[in-house]
């Protein structure tokens, strides 16, 4: 009863915030029309859009190494062909839907399960592969909100103005893991379930991996901002990676709206609100319509006719 509470909870929480998002982007947007997003949308010169795919596809192919890492560290072997299937199909879904641990994961499992690996082990991997999209997160925004701090909008209303509070937190939270990879050797046990460190190399691996990932993903909406846009690859990341965390801790569906409305309050004054948002439309476009299109086909083709095991 308890979880069905938190579950109802956690998706009203999830709808406020969408409904919270899109009013203040529809408020951010009120001095503009559709056609003036559509014609921004048009404006996009079709290299910087043909860079947008080229990045993107480079992107989904390092999160292959989210689920590689995994089958590593629980010392399971796998063909690198069906780990790639597995984790494309995913990632894509994940990514768009939102809920990764009920997309990303049930997918996981259906393939997994087929070629023979144990429940216990696949949801190993499920949770290392999770863990690594957080690590390399923290990694990336605490070195950089660190070093280069971002004003926060007042709008969002944080107990700080700048985000070197929340930079020192990530760096923090790493050192630990990385020191437990090192120090701790024997399990812990973490209400009730076993928790063992991966080895210092896979550590550094996982924040790798996972930081590259970032680092690209950004780059795909950097390749289709304005060009007359006078900011930095560096100073981006910077925003893009505070308006992503916002936008998966808040549950909503690929951070629809939350996502948005925070580079919309930090853009705006640089470049036309409409502009921006016909930028964000070819990145959604690009990096998840496109990749969730490409791994249905391929979970239909996948159950229709079923590769061997």
């Amino acid at each position: 009863m308890l979880k069905k509470l938190q579950h109802n909870f956690s998706t009203l929480f999830g709808l406020l915030l969408l409904v919270l998002s899109l009013w203040a982007i529809a408020n951010e947007l009120r001095e503009y029309n559709y056609l003036d997003i559509l014609n921004s949308l048009a404006a996009i010169p079709k290299s910087r859009l043909s860079w947008a795919i080229w990045l993107t596809a480079l992107g989904y192919l390092v999160m292959i190494g989210y689920d590689i890492l995994g089958f590593s560290y629980i010392n399971r072997s796998l063909s690198w062909n069906k780990i790639a299937l597995t984790n494309f199909i995913s990632s894509a879904f994940s990514n768009t839907i939102g809920f990764a641990l009920l997309t990303g994961s049930a997918i996981r499992y259906r393939f997994y399960a087929s070629w023979g690996v144990s429940a216990v082990a696949i949801a190993q991997v499920i949770a290392f592969a999770n863990f690594t999209f957080w690590l390399g997160m923290f990694a990336t925004a605490g070195f950089l909100f660190l070093v280069n701090p971002l004003k926060i909008p007042t709008q969002l209303h944080l107990p700080f103005t700048t985000v070197r509070p929340i930079g020192v937190i990530f760096l923090v939270l790493v050192a630990i893991y990385l020191l437990g990879s090192i120090l701790i050797k024997q399990p812990l046990i973490i209400r009730g379930q076993e928790f063992r460190f991966p080895s210092f190399k896979i550590s550094l691996a996982q924040i790798a991996i996972s930081s590259f990932d970032w680092i690209l993903a950004a780059a795909v909406l950097y390749a289709v901002l304005p060009a007359n846009i006078s900011l930095s690859y560096l100073d981006f990341l910077g925003i893009y990676l505070l308006a992503m965390f916002a936008g998966v801790v808040s549950n909503v569906p690929g951070g629809l709206g939350v996502f948005e409305t925070i580079i919309l309050l930090i853009l705006s004054s640089k470049v036309s609100g409409a502009a921006i948002l016909g930028s964000l439309l070819a990145y959604r476009g690009v990096y998840y319509f496109l990749p969730l299109l490409i791994a249905a086909g391929l979970l239909g083709l996948y159950e229709i006719k079923p590769h061997p095991p």
